[in-house]
Protein backbone atom coordinates (compact mmCIF):
# COMPACT_ATOMS: atom_id res chain seq x y z
CA UNK A 1 0.00 0.00 0.00
CA UNK A 2 1.33 3.23 -1.11
CA UNK A 3 1.46 5.98 1.95
CA UNK A 4 0.96 9.54 0.95
CA UNK A 5 1.46 12.37 3.49
CA UNK A 6 -0.39 15.38 3.91
CA UNK A 7 1.27 18.62 2.52
CA UNK A 8 2.18 21.14 4.59
CA UNK A 9 -0.56 24.54 4.80
CA UNK A 10 2.42 27.52 4.25
CA UNK A 11 2.71 30.27 2.39
CA UNK A 12 3.92 29.73 -0.82
CA UNK A 13 6.24 31.90 -2.13
CA UNK A 14 6.66 33.76 -6.10
CA UNK A 15 9.65 31.00 -6.54
CA UNK A 16 8.24 27.25 -7.53
CA UNK A 17 10.92 24.95 -6.78
CA UNK A 18 11.96 21.73 -9.22
CA UNK A 19 11.64 18.49 -7.41
CA UNK A 20 14.91 16.40 -7.48
CA UNK A 21 13.91 13.34 -9.46
CA UNK A 22 14.35 11.24 -6.26
CA UNK A 23 11.72 12.98 -4.60
CA UNK A 24 8.23 11.53 -3.89
CA UNK A 25 5.09 12.92 -6.07
CA UNK A 26 3.66 15.70 -3.96
CA UNK A 27 -0.30 15.33 -3.82
CA UNK A 28 -2.46 18.06 -4.98
CA UNK A 29 -5.49 19.79 -3.43
CA UNK A 30 -8.38 20.22 -5.40
CA UNK A 31 -7.41 24.21 -4.54
CA UNK A 32 -4.04 23.60 -6.13
CA UNK A 33 -5.19 21.79 -9.49
CA UNK A 34 -5.40 24.49 -11.29
CA UNK A 35 -9.11 24.73 -12.15
CA UNK A 36 -10.63 26.20 -9.34
CA UNK A 37 -13.84 24.05 -10.14
CA UNK A 38 -13.62 21.70 -7.63
CA UNK A 39 -15.12 21.83 -4.02
CA UNK A 40 -13.56 21.09 -1.21
CA UNK A 41 -14.29 17.36 0.67
CA UNK A 42 -16.09 18.66 3.72
CA UNK A 43 -18.71 20.48 0.80
CA UNK A 44 -19.92 16.32 0.40
CA UNK A 45 -19.70 17.18 -3.18
CA UNK A 46 -18.21 15.46 -5.65
CA UNK A 47 -14.91 16.74 -6.93
CA UNK A 48 -14.81 17.35 -11.00
CA UNK A 49 -12.29 15.27 -13.29
CA UNK A 50 -9.40 16.95 -14.05
CA UNK A 51 -10.63 18.23 -17.18
CA UNK A 52 -12.38 21.31 -15.24
CA UNK A 53 -15.78 20.20 -16.60
CA UNK A 54 -18.60 20.85 -14.58
CA UNK A 55 -20.58 18.30 -12.80
CA UNK A 56 -24.34 17.17 -13.14
CA UNK A 57 -25.62 18.76 -10.58
CA UNK A 58 -23.89 21.87 -11.56
CA UNK A 59 -25.03 21.41 -15.27
CA UNK A 60 -28.69 21.06 -14.14
CA UNK A 61 -28.73 24.08 -12.23
CA UNK A 62 -27.17 26.35 -15.04
CA UNK A 63 -29.76 24.83 -17.52
CA UNK A 64 -32.79 25.87 -14.67
CA UNK A 65 -31.44 29.84 -14.67
CA UNK A 66 -31.70 29.60 -18.18
CA UNK A 67 -35.10 31.66 -19.19
CA UNK A 68 -37.14 30.23 -21.87
CA UNK A 69 -38.17 32.62 -24.64
CA UNK A 70 -41.37 33.93 -24.03
CA UNK A 71 -43.91 32.27 -25.76
CA UNK A 72 -46.13 34.16 -28.71
CA UNK A 73 -49.30 34.20 -30.35
CA UNK A 74 -51.13 35.50 -32.79
CA UNK A 75 -53.00 38.93 -32.59
CA UNK A 76 -54.64 41.72 -34.82
CA UNK A 77 -53.15 44.73 -34.38
CA UNK A 78 -53.68 48.50 -35.07
CA UNK A 79 -50.32 49.83 -35.77
CA UNK A 80 -51.89 53.53 -36.35
CA UNK A 81 -55.48 55.02 -36.79
CA UNK A 82 -56.05 55.06 -40.62
CA UNK A 83 -56.93 52.52 -43.11
CA UNK A 84 -56.28 49.14 -43.56
CA UNK A 85 -52.92 49.11 -44.00
CA UNK A 86 -52.55 49.45 -40.02
CA UNK A 87 -54.36 46.50 -39.41
CA UNK A 88 -51.91 43.80 -39.39
CA UNK A 89 -51.31 40.22 -38.19
CA UNK A 90 -48.22 40.08 -35.59
CA UNK A 91 -46.85 37.66 -32.61
CA UNK A 92 -47.39 39.17 -29.23
CA UNK A 93 -46.58 37.48 -25.96
CA UNK A 94 -48.90 35.45 -24.57
CA UNK A 95 -50.56 37.52 -21.54
CA UNK A 96 -51.36 35.59 -18.29
CA UNK A 97 -54.24 36.17 -15.80
CA UNK A 98 -53.66 38.84 -13.02
CA UNK A 99 -55.90 38.59 -10.03
CA UNK A 100 -59.91 37.90 -10.88
CA UNK A 101 -59.23 37.45 -14.66
CA UNK A 102 -58.90 34.02 -17.08
CA UNK A 103 -57.15 33.27 -19.69
CA UNK A 104 -59.26 32.55 -22.83
CA UNK A 105 -58.14 30.22 -25.57
CA UNK A 106 -60.18 32.11 -28.23
CA UNK A 107 -61.95 29.91 -31.36
CA UNK A 108 -64.27 32.54 -32.48
CA UNK A 109 -64.11 36.43 -32.36
CA UNK A 110 -67.14 38.72 -33.39
CA UNK A 111 -66.76 42.14 -36.31
CA UNK A 112 -68.88 44.37 -35.24
CA UNK A 113 -69.19 48.38 -36.97
CA UNK A 114 -67.39 50.01 -33.46
CA UNK A 115 -64.51 47.98 -35.09
CA UNK A 116 -64.22 50.14 -37.73
CA UNK A 117 -64.45 53.32 -35.86
CA UNK A 118 -61.91 52.15 -33.42
CA UNK A 119 -59.49 51.84 -36.42
CA UNK A 120 -60.60 55.45 -38.01
CA UNK A 121 -59.91 56.56 -34.50
CA UNK A 122 -63.60 58.09 -34.69
CA UNK A 123 -64.61 57.06 -31.19
CA UNK A 124 -64.21 58.67 -28.15
CA UNK A 125 -61.00 57.67 -25.91
CA UNK A 126 -59.24 56.09 -28.53
CA UNK A 127 -56.86 53.87 -27.53
CA UNK A 128 -53.35 54.38 -28.44
CA UNK A 129 -51.49 52.40 -30.56
CA UNK A 130 -50.11 49.89 -31.48
CA UNK A 131 -53.18 47.97 -29.48
CA UNK A 132 -55.11 44.81 -30.27
CA UNK A 133 -58.32 45.32 -32.03
CA UNK A 134 -61.39 43.50 -30.81
CA UNK A 135 -64.11 43.81 -28.41
CA UNK A 136 -66.21 40.28 -28.45
CA UNK A 137 -64.71 36.92 -28.22
CA UNK A 138 -65.40 32.80 -27.41
CA UNK A 139 -63.51 30.10 -26.39
CA UNK A 140 -61.98 27.92 -23.50
CA UNK A 141 -60.83 28.64 -20.45
CA UNK A 142 -57.20 28.37 -20.24
CA UNK A 143 -55.64 29.39 -16.76
CA UNK A 144 -57.27 31.07 -13.90
CA UNK A 145 -55.85 33.80 -12.07
CA UNK A 146 -56.24 34.38 -8.47
CA UNK A 147 -59.22 35.10 -6.66
CA UNK A 148 -61.32 33.91 -9.84
CA UNK A 149 -64.47 32.40 -8.31
CA UNK A 150 -67.53 30.52 -10.87
CA UNK A 151 -64.61 29.88 -13.53
CA UNK A 152 -62.43 27.01 -13.68
CA UNK A 153 -60.12 25.16 -16.72
CA UNK A 154 -61.99 23.97 -19.45
CA UNK A 155 -64.96 25.81 -19.19
CA UNK A 156 -66.78 27.31 -22.45
CA UNK A 157 -66.97 30.88 -22.11
CA UNK A 158 -68.25 34.38 -24.06
CA UNK A 159 -66.43 37.26 -23.26
CA UNK A 160 -66.88 41.19 -23.61
CA UNK A 161 -62.96 42.82 -23.10
CA UNK A 162 -62.85 46.33 -24.26
CA UNK A 163 -60.09 45.64 -26.75
CA UNK A 164 -57.47 42.59 -27.23
CA UNK A 165 -60.53 40.07 -28.54
CA UNK A 166 -58.75 39.47 -31.94
CA UNK A 167 -56.24 37.43 -30.90
CA UNK A 168 -55.80 33.39 -29.94
CA UNK A 169 -55.11 34.11 -26.19
CA UNK A 170 -57.07 36.68 -24.02
CA UNK A 171 -56.93 37.56 -20.44
CA UNK A 172 -60.29 39.37 -19.35
CA UNK A 173 -61.78 40.24 -16.46
CA UNK A 174 -64.34 37.53 -14.96
CA UNK A 175 -67.24 40.64 -14.70
CA UNK A 176 -66.88 40.63 -18.53
CA UNK A 177 -66.95 36.75 -19.25
CA UNK A 178 -70.14 34.38 -19.55
CA UNK A 179 -70.55 30.33 -19.65
CA UNK A 180 -72.27 29.59 -22.85
CA UNK A 181 -74.67 26.58 -23.12
CA UNK A 182 -72.90 23.15 -23.72
CA UNK A 183 -75.03 23.03 -27.20
CA UNK A 184 -73.52 25.90 -28.57
CA UNK A 185 -70.73 26.37 -30.90
CA UNK A 186 -67.86 29.09 -30.70
CA UNK A 187 -69.16 30.79 -33.86
CA UNK A 188 -72.61 31.30 -32.46
CA UNK A 189 -71.78 32.21 -29.27
CA UNK A 190 -69.32 35.19 -31.06
CA UNK A 191 -72.38 36.31 -33.12
CA UNK A 192 -74.56 36.27 -30.27
CA UNK A 193 -73.76 38.16 -27.50
CA UNK A 194 -72.96 41.87 -28.13
CA UNK A 195 -75.62 42.15 -31.23
CA UNK A 196 -78.75 40.18 -29.28
CA UNK A 197 -77.55 42.02 -25.76
CA UNK A 198 -78.22 45.46 -27.80
CA UNK A 199 -81.19 44.08 -29.78
CA UNK A 200 -82.86 43.13 -25.99
CA UNK A 201 -82.34 46.03 -24.18
CA UNK A 202 -83.87 48.45 -26.80
CA UNK A 203 -86.50 45.89 -27.91
CA UNK A 204 -87.70 45.04 -23.80
CA UNK A 205 -85.72 47.65 -21.51
CA UNK A 206 -86.16 51.32 -23.74
CA UNK A 207 -88.92 50.79 -25.83
CA UNK A 208 -90.80 48.04 -23.73
CA UNK A 209 -92.22 47.03 -27.43
CA UNK A 210 -96.21 46.00 -27.42
CA UNK A 211 -98.27 44.59 -29.39
CA UNK A 212 -99.47 46.34 -32.51
CA UNK A 213 -97.15 48.83 -32.37
CA UNK A 214 -95.11 49.76 -35.94
CA UNK A 215 -91.13 49.85 -36.11
CA UNK A 216 -88.43 51.32 -38.95
CA UNK A 217 -85.20 49.48 -38.69
CA UNK A 218 -82.53 51.01 -40.46
CA UNK A 219 -79.56 48.89 -41.51
CA UNK A 220 -81.86 45.54 -41.08
CA UNK A 221 -79.55 43.49 -42.87
CA UNK A 222 -76.79 43.75 -40.63
CA UNK A 223 -76.35 41.77 -37.27
CA UNK A 224 -78.08 43.85 -34.83
CA UNK A 225 -80.61 44.55 -37.56
CA UNK A 226 -81.43 40.59 -37.68
CA UNK A 227 -80.96 40.39 -33.84
CA UNK A 228 -83.91 43.12 -33.48
CA UNK A 229 -85.91 41.81 -36.17
CA UNK A 230 -85.79 38.45 -34.41
CA UNK A 231 -87.13 39.83 -31.02
CA UNK A 232 -89.73 42.10 -32.28
CA UNK A 233 -91.08 38.69 -34.15
CA UNK A 234 -91.64 37.12 -30.17
CA UNK A 235 -94.39 40.11 -29.74
CA UNK A 236 -97.62 39.47 -31.78
CA UNK A 237 -98.62 42.33 -34.44
CA UNK A 238 -95.62 44.27 -35.06
CA UNK A 239 -95.04 45.46 -37.97
CA UNK A 240 -91.68 46.15 -39.31
CA UNK A 241 -90.50 48.68 -41.92
CA UNK A 242 -86.88 47.27 -42.98
CA UNK A 243 -84.42 50.01 -44.59
CA UNK A 244 -81.04 48.47 -46.59
CA UNK A 245 -79.78 48.50 -50.23
CA UNK A 246 -81.49 47.03 -53.08
CA UNK A 247 -78.59 44.56 -53.06
CA UNK A 248 -80.49 42.65 -50.10
CA UNK A 249 -83.83 42.88 -50.35
CA UNK A 250 -84.09 39.61 -52.43
CA UNK A 251 -82.33 37.69 -49.86
CA UNK A 252 -84.51 39.22 -46.59
CA UNK A 253 -87.50 38.80 -48.30
CA UNK A 254 -86.90 35.22 -48.27
CA UNK A 255 -87.06 35.02 -44.63
CA UNK A 256 -90.10 36.36 -44.30
CA UNK A 257 -89.75 38.35 -41.14
CA UNK A 258 -89.87 41.33 -42.56
CA UNK A 259 -93.21 43.61 -43.43
CA UNK A 260 -91.89 45.84 -46.13
CA UNK A 261 -88.27 46.49 -47.45
CA UNK A 262 -87.50 49.82 -48.40
CA UNK A 263 -84.24 51.29 -50.05
CA UNK A 264 -82.54 53.94 -47.55
CA UNK A 265 -82.14 56.41 -50.60
CA UNK A 266 -85.66 57.55 -50.14
CA UNK A 267 -87.23 55.88 -47.40
CA UNK A 268 -88.89 58.82 -45.66
CA UNK A 269 -91.57 59.10 -48.84
CA UNK A 270 -91.43 55.40 -49.12
CA UNK A 271 -92.73 55.15 -45.84
CA UNK A 272 -95.33 58.08 -45.77
CA UNK A 273 -96.83 56.23 -49.12
CA UNK A 274 -97.67 52.98 -46.78
CA UNK A 275 -98.72 54.94 -43.66
CA UNK A 276 -99.61 58.44 -43.99
CA UNK A 277 -99.33 58.41 -40.25
CA UNK A 278 -96.27 57.52 -39.64
CA UNK A 279 -94.46 54.79 -37.67
CA UNK A 280 -94.19 54.20 -33.62
CA UNK A 281 -90.82 53.50 -33.04
CA UNK A 282 -87.89 54.45 -35.14
CA UNK A 283 -84.60 52.10 -34.19
CA UNK A 284 -81.89 54.74 -36.05
CA UNK A 285 -77.72 53.22 -35.91
CA UNK A 286 -76.76 55.95 -38.66
CA UNK A 287 -76.75 59.06 -37.20
CA UNK A 288 -76.61 62.15 -39.10
CA UNK A 289 -79.35 63.92 -41.06
CA UNK A 290 -81.14 60.20 -40.74
CA UNK A 291 -81.87 61.84 -37.22
CA UNK A 292 -84.18 64.44 -38.23
CA UNK A 293 -86.15 62.51 -41.04
CA UNK A 294 -86.76 59.63 -38.00
CA UNK A 295 -87.67 62.18 -35.42
CA UNK A 296 -90.36 63.39 -38.67
CA UNK A 297 -91.22 60.03 -38.87
CA UNK A 298 -93.09 59.47 -35.37
CA UNK A 299 -96.52 59.32 -34.42
CA UNK A 300 -97.80 61.03 -31.25
CA UNK A 301 -96.12 58.74 -28.38
CA UNK A 302 -93.66 57.62 -30.53
CA UNK A 303 -89.89 57.02 -29.69
CA UNK A 304 -86.76 57.59 -31.44
CA UNK A 305 -83.87 55.96 -30.23
CA UNK A 306 -80.22 56.08 -31.10
CA UNK A 307 -77.72 53.03 -31.01
CA UNK A 308 -74.83 53.89 -33.45
CA UNK A 309 -73.04 56.56 -35.49
CA UNK A 310 -72.39 54.56 -39.06
CA UNK A 311 -72.64 57.67 -40.97
CA UNK A 312 -69.20 59.06 -39.93
CA UNK A 313 -67.45 55.89 -42.01
CA UNK A 314 -67.41 57.26 -44.94
CA UNK A 315 -64.16 56.34 -45.95
CA UNK A 316 -61.32 54.19 -45.04
CA UNK A 317 -59.71 56.95 -43.26
CA UNK A 318 -61.33 59.18 -40.49
CA UNK A 319 -62.79 62.50 -42.14
CA UNK A 320 -62.79 64.77 -39.93
CA UNK A 321 -65.80 66.58 -41.97
CA UNK A 322 -68.09 63.60 -42.01
CA UNK A 323 -67.88 63.55 -38.38
CA UNK A 324 -68.44 67.67 -38.39
CA UNK A 325 -71.36 67.12 -40.68
CA UNK A 326 -72.47 64.05 -38.57
CA UNK A 327 -73.43 65.87 -35.73
CA UNK A 328 -73.82 69.32 -37.52
CA UNK A 329 -76.83 67.97 -39.03
CA UNK A 330 -78.54 66.73 -36.07
CA UNK A 331 -80.84 68.93 -34.87
CA UNK A 332 -80.80 70.72 -31.26
CA UNK A 333 -84.62 69.50 -29.77
CA UNK A 334 -85.59 70.95 -26.47
CA UNK A 335 -87.63 69.28 -23.98
CA UNK A 336 -90.22 72.18 -24.69
CA UNK A 337 -90.50 70.58 -28.05
CA UNK A 338 -91.10 66.70 -26.80
CA UNK A 339 -93.68 68.21 -24.24
CA UNK A 340 -95.89 69.43 -27.00
CA UNK A 341 -95.30 67.03 -29.72
CA UNK A 342 -95.72 63.55 -27.10
CA UNK A 343 -92.50 62.35 -28.55
CA UNK A 344 -89.16 61.01 -26.64
CA UNK A 345 -85.80 60.42 -27.71
CA UNK A 346 -83.79 57.86 -26.17
CA UNK A 347 -79.84 56.23 -26.69
CA UNK A 348 -77.90 53.74 -25.91
CA UNK A 349 -74.34 53.26 -26.01
CA UNK A 350 -72.99 49.63 -25.00
CA UNK A 351 -69.07 50.23 -24.68
CA UNK A 352 -70.41 52.93 -22.23
CA UNK A 353 -72.93 51.16 -19.91
CA UNK A 354 -70.49 48.57 -19.62
CA UNK A 355 -66.79 49.71 -19.13
CA UNK A 356 -67.45 53.35 -18.06
CA UNK A 357 -71.15 52.97 -15.81
CA UNK A 358 -70.50 50.02 -13.92
CA UNK A 359 -73.19 48.27 -15.49
CA UNK A 360 -71.68 44.58 -15.72
CA UNK A 361 -74.39 42.96 -13.92
CA UNK A 362 -77.19 44.33 -15.45
CA UNK A 363 -75.54 42.72 -18.65
CA UNK A 364 -74.85 39.80 -17.28
CA UNK A 365 -78.72 39.46 -16.28
CA UNK A 366 -79.77 40.46 -19.70
CA UNK A 367 -77.09 37.72 -21.20
CA UNK A 368 -78.69 35.17 -19.37
CA UNK A 369 -81.85 35.77 -20.20
CA UNK A 370 -80.57 35.69 -24.02
CA UNK A 371 -79.21 32.34 -23.31
CA UNK A 372 -82.69 31.11 -22.49
CA UNK A 373 -84.36 32.11 -25.65
CA UNK A 374 -81.84 30.28 -27.62
CA UNK A 375 -82.28 27.23 -25.79
CA UNK A 376 -86.33 27.56 -26.04
CA UNK A 377 -85.82 27.90 -29.66
CA UNK A 378 -87.27 31.84 -30.55
CA UNK A 379 -83.87 33.15 -31.57
CA UNK A 380 -81.00 32.09 -34.06
CA UNK A 381 -77.72 33.93 -34.99
CA UNK A 382 -77.10 34.89 -38.27
CA UNK A 383 -73.63 34.59 -39.35
CA UNK A 384 -73.07 35.51 -42.87
CA UNK A 385 -69.45 34.18 -42.93
CA UNK A 386 -66.27 33.46 -40.76
CA UNK A 387 -62.75 34.63 -41.72
CA UNK A 388 -59.11 34.11 -41.32
CA UNK A 389 -57.45 36.15 -38.90
CA UNK A 390 -55.03 37.53 -41.71
CA UNK A 391 -58.14 38.16 -44.01
CA UNK A 392 -59.43 40.63 -41.31
CA UNK A 393 -58.95 43.62 -43.00
CA UNK A 394 -61.14 41.69 -46.36
CA UNK A 395 -64.23 41.30 -43.84
CA UNK A 396 -63.85 44.60 -42.41
CA UNK A 397 -64.15 46.08 -45.76
CA UNK A 398 -67.08 43.66 -46.12
CA UNK A 399 -68.84 45.18 -43.61
CA UNK A 400 -67.73 48.85 -44.53
CA UNK A 401 -69.28 48.42 -48.00
CA UNK A 402 -72.71 47.49 -46.48
CA UNK A 403 -72.56 43.77 -48.12
CA UNK A 404 -73.16 41.55 -45.22
CA UNK A 405 -76.32 39.93 -44.07
CA UNK A 406 -75.85 39.13 -40.47
CA UNK A 407 -72.58 38.42 -38.37
CA UNK A 408 -69.05 38.41 -39.60
CA UNK A 409 -66.96 36.23 -37.77
CA UNK A 410 -62.73 35.52 -37.35
CA UNK A 411 -61.52 32.30 -36.44
CA UNK A 412 -57.93 32.02 -35.24
CA UNK A 413 -57.65 28.38 -36.93
CA UNK A 414 -58.55 28.89 -40.25
CA UNK A 415 -56.51 29.32 -43.18
CA UNK A 416 -56.05 32.33 -44.62
CA UNK A 417 -57.15 32.75 -48.78
CA UNK A 418 -54.75 32.01 -51.36
CA UNK A 419 -53.46 35.31 -52.61
CA UNK A 420 -54.47 36.26 -55.97
CA UNK A 421 -51.05 36.56 -58.48
CA UNK A 422 -50.74 39.55 -59.13
CA UNK A 423 -51.29 40.53 -62.99
CA UNK A 424 -48.65 41.82 -65.25
CA UNK A 425 -49.06 45.75 -66.32
CA UNK A 426 -49.85 46.37 -69.59
CA UNK A 427 -47.05 48.03 -71.23
CA UNK A 428 -48.13 51.88 -72.92
CA UNK A 429 -47.77 53.05 -76.27
CA UNK A 430 -44.25 54.48 -75.90
CA UNK A 431 -43.01 51.29 -74.15
CA UNK A 432 -44.50 48.75 -76.99
CA UNK A 433 -42.90 51.30 -79.96
CA UNK A 434 -39.90 51.25 -77.88
CA UNK A 435 -39.58 46.81 -77.76
CA UNK A 436 -40.65 47.55 -81.33
CA UNK A 437 -38.10 49.51 -82.00
CA UNK A 438 -35.22 47.35 -80.31
CA UNK A 439 -36.48 44.07 -81.63
CA UNK A 440 -36.32 45.25 -84.98
CA UNK A 441 -32.41 46.38 -84.24
CA UNK A 442 -31.95 43.21 -82.52
CA UNK A 443 -32.97 41.27 -85.93
CA UNK A 444 -30.86 44.06 -87.96
CA UNK A 445 -27.51 43.10 -85.99
CA UNK A 446 -28.23 39.54 -86.12
CA UNK A 447 -28.77 39.73 -90.02
CA UNK A 448 -25.43 41.46 -90.08
CA UNK A 449 -23.80 39.45 -88.24
CA UNK A 450 -24.58 36.23 -90.05
CA UNK A 451 -23.30 38.39 -93.32
CA UNK A 452 -20.02 39.25 -91.67
CA UNK A 453 -19.66 35.85 -91.03
CA UNK A 454 -20.38 34.42 -94.51
CA UNK A 455 -17.94 37.04 -95.73
CA UNK A 456 -14.91 36.39 -93.39
CA UNK A 457 -15.29 32.52 -93.92
CA UNK A 458 -14.49 33.14 -97.40
CA UNK A 459 -11.91 35.64 -97.16
CA UNK A 460 -10.10 33.20 -94.85
CA UNK A 461 -10.47 30.27 -97.76
CA UNK A 462 -9.15 32.67 -99.78
CA UNK A 463 -6.35 33.94 -97.82
CA UNK A 464 -5.50 30.01 -97.51
CA UNK A 465 -5.62 29.10 -100.90
CA UNK A 466 -3.43 31.81 -101.88
CA UNK A 467 -0.84 31.18 -99.49
CA UNK A 468 -1.06 27.22 -100.50
CA UNK A 469 -0.18 28.86 -103.41
CA UNK A 470 2.84 30.69 -102.74
CA UNK A 471 4.21 27.97 -100.39
CA UNK A 472 4.19 26.27 -103.50
CA UNK A 473 5.82 28.42 -105.54
CA UNK A 474 8.10 29.31 -102.98
CA UNK A 475 9.44 25.36 -102.63
CA UNK A 476 9.95 25.15 -106.46
CA UNK A 477 12.39 28.53 -106.23
CA UNK A 478 14.74 26.75 -103.83
CA UNK A 479 12.75 26.90 -100.38
CA UNK A 480 13.22 23.97 -98.36
CA UNK A 481 10.24 21.77 -97.44
CA UNK A 482 10.32 22.88 -93.67
CA UNK A 483 9.09 26.20 -94.38
CA UNK A 484 6.01 25.36 -95.88
CA UNK A 485 3.05 27.35 -94.46
CA UNK A 486 0.05 25.61 -92.72
CA UNK A 487 -2.82 27.08 -94.41
CA UNK A 488 -3.63 30.01 -92.13
CA UNK A 489 -0.13 32.26 -94.10
CA UNK A 490 2.07 31.25 -91.20
CA UNK A 491 5.10 29.44 -91.82
CA UNK A 492 5.63 26.14 -90.58
CA UNK A 493 8.76 23.96 -90.29
CA UNK A 494 8.52 20.41 -90.35
CA UNK A 495 10.53 17.03 -90.44
CA UNK A 496 13.84 19.16 -89.57
CA UNK A 497 16.08 17.74 -87.42
CA UNK A 498 16.53 20.71 -84.87
CA UNK A 499 19.72 20.73 -82.42
CA UNK A 500 19.65 18.22 -79.65
CA UNK A 501 18.72 19.86 -76.62
CA UNK A 502 21.17 17.35 -74.76
CA UNK A 503 24.05 18.24 -76.50
CA UNK A 504 24.79 16.01 -79.24
CA UNK A 505 25.84 17.27 -82.30
CA UNK A 506 24.13 16.41 -85.43
CA UNK A 507 25.52 14.38 -88.12
CA UNK A 508 26.77 17.94 -90.60
CA UNK A 509 28.68 18.72 -87.85
CA UNK A 510 30.13 15.79 -87.08
CA UNK A 511 31.62 15.97 -90.17
CA UNK A 512 32.96 19.40 -90.48
CA UNK A 513 34.50 18.87 -87.17
CA UNK A 514 36.19 15.88 -88.41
Amino acid sequence: MTETTEAPTVAQTAETKTPSPTSEPAVVTPAENGHGDAKAATDGEEQTTSNGGATPDEKAKVEEKKEDPPKEMRAVVLTGFGGFKNVKILKKPEPSPQVGEVLIRVKACGLNFQDLMVRLGAIDSPPKTPTILGFECAGEVEAVGEEVEGFKVGDRVVALPEFRAWSELVAVPTKYVYHIPDEMTFQDAAAIVMNYLVAYILIFDLVSLREGKSMLLHSVGGGVGQAIVQLVRTVPNVTIFGVCSKGKHEALAATGLIDHLIDRTDYVNEVRKITTEGVDIVMDCLCGEECNRGYGLLKPMGKYILYGSSNVVTGETKSFFSVARSWWQVDKVSPIKLFDENKSLGGFNLRHLLYQQDGAEYVRSTVDKIFDMWKDGKIKPVVDSAWALEDVAEAMQKMHDRKNIGKLVLDPSMEPKPKPATPAKSKSKKQASEDKTGKKDKDDDKKTAENGGGDEKKEGGDEAEEAKTNGDTEEAAGTPPSAQTNGDGAVEKKDEPAAATNGDATESEKKESS
